[in-house]
This record gives C-alpha cells, structure tokens and sequence, in this order.
C-alpha cells in the first residue's frame, strides 16, 4: 500500500485546474490504484483537484478536516458542493478536536497527513513560506525534513490568483 498525502494552493487559477490535474493523473498512473490511499483536507484548489484524482484512478480517500467548524467557517459556498461530495467519498474521514479552524488547527491536520504519509504531492508554486505557518511551503519544508519524498505538481503555464 502506498499512502499518498497532498497539499497545494487554494488559488490556482481557473486554467490551471486542468493542467494541475493531468500532471496529478500522470503522477497517480505509476502506482496499483488496489493499494493507492491518498490523504487530503480537500480544501479548495490543489487539495481538491488531488482527492478528484485519486478517486478517478481508483484510490481510496482519507479526509482530514482541521476543525470542528471548519465546513461551516471556512468552506465556501462556490467549494461546498465539491467538498461535501468528496468527504461523502472518502473511506475514513478524521475531524481534528480543534472547534476552531485556526492557524493551530490547519498545522495540527498537517502534521496528521505528514504522519500517515509515504510521499507528499505539492501543488506548489516554489515560493518560500509567508512567515504566517500552515502553508503549502511549510509542509513541503516540513516533509523534507522529515524524510518524506516530494513530488512538485507545478506543471508550464500553471499560475496563482493575484
């Protein structure tokens, strides 16, 4: 079995969507989807397209929500139909105790999908931290550091919201 954690960007833009998910669909094809798990917040962006991937090649879907509150506080009503599709998906989903979505909350699922990690897909720009924690470059620092491969899904031509 290979468990397969994502995180990305939540602002990709509109024309990236497509370009982030066949680099994903190609990155998926190497692995026995009978064994494949992959572990994602589905937030909106680079979480989401990577759970939509997995579960087209035939993974499993492992759901990590930050909070208690998180799909009432956070989800927004243009993610909520894909996020409550994917959760309704998923063969586990884990809330974390956190009631609030915080910055604590989003470091505390992090460090969960990193956890249950074998390798970590990151649709990531390669831009350093923002210095406010919980981002897609501190997790990638942070699987580094913890050993955990990396792959970069950043394909040509993909680009972040102003």
């Amino acid at each position: 079995m290979t468990t397969i954690a994502v995180t990305g960007h939540m602002d990709l833009t509109d024309a990236s969507v497509p370009l982030v998910r066949g680099e994903l669909d190609r990155l998926l094809a190497a692995y026995d989807p009978a064994g494949l798990v992959g572990v994602s917040c589905v937030a909106k962006g680079g979480d989401s397209v990577f759970a939509d991937a997995v579960l087209a090649v035939g993974g499993r879907l492992v759901v990590v929500i930050p909070s208690r509150d998180y799909r009432q506080a956070k989800v927004r009503p243009d993610h909520a139909a894909t996020f409550d599709r994917l959760v309704a998906a998923a063969d586990e989903v884990l809330v974390m105790p956190h009631e609030t979505a915080n910055r604590q909350a989003y470091e505390a699922a992090n460090a969960v999908l990193l956890e249950r990690a074998d390798r970590l897909m990151a649709v990531w720009d390669g831009r350093p931290p923002s210095g406010k924690g919980g981002g897609t470059a501190d997790v990638v620092g942070q699987a580094r550091g913890a050993g955990v491969p990396v792959d970069v899904v950043w394909p040509d031509g993909a680009s972040r919201r102003p």
